[in-house]
């Protein structure tokens, strides 16, 4: 696949760690980061490759730093979203804001739901911007504990699963998309309300 050419190489002069990795980010969003090369990176930014690993270790290293990047900057939206809002309001602001960020970054975003590595404490405090931010804002119901978690669990899956199946051409029915969505955010903060009720774990199992 070709890459768009909207963006002007950056200067020799001009080349960082976080220009390399913004530059990768965006090539990411337009073929998907799997397929990005450091050879295409290097072309995009004007350089020879091997002038790159002045600022990256490998390939996977480049992978690391855009997935990491990808999680601030989506707990970033979703955090400024929620800003002077609480409750019902602040989930709906949240959840349209997770939503528009993933699809205006479709590789981005994929890369957002990467775990850490085991023991990557730099990579793990990226994801919590986003987790942090849906903790706050669920305290408005006052969970707290297994129930706090079960919640943002609940959360972040109904998101990625609308996502999913919207990007990937998944809804075919002649139906209002943005209006199912509305309904199912709306359904989980019916939900909410009844979430910190007694629940029997074994019970619904049987």
């Amino acid at each position: 696949m070709a890459f768009s050419r909207r963006w002007l190489p950056l200067p020799r002069a001009g080349l960082t760690r976080d220009s390399v990795v913004e530059t990768a980010a965006i090539m990411a969003d337009e073929v998907g980061l799997n397929s990005l090369t450091l050879a295409a990176l290097a072309e995009r930014l004007g350089v020879k490759q091997p002038s790159l690993y002045k600022h990256l270790d490998s390939l996977a290293d480049l992978h690391r730093s855009v997935s990491m990047l990808a999680k601030r900057e989506l707990g970033e939206a979703i955090a400024r979203a929620a800003v002077g809002r609480s409750g019902p309001d602040a989930i709906f602001a949240m959840s349209h804001a997770y939503r528009n960020w993933a699809i205006l970054h479709p590789g981005r975003y994929g890369v957002s739901q990467k775990p850490a590595a085991p023991g990557d404490v730099e990579d793990e405090a990226s994801m919590m911007t986003a987790i942090q931010t849906i903790a706050d804002v669920l305290t408005a119901y006052h969970l707290d504990g297994d129930d706090s978690v079960d919640a943002i669990r609940a959360f972040r899956s109904l998101l990625h699963g609308f996502i999913s199946l919207e990007t990937s051409g998944g809804f075919a029915l002649q139906a209002d998309i943005d209006r199912s969505f509305d309904r199912l955010i709306q359904g989980f903060t019916v939900a909410l309300n009844q979430w910190a009720e007694p629940f029997d774990h074994a019970e619904s199992r049987n």
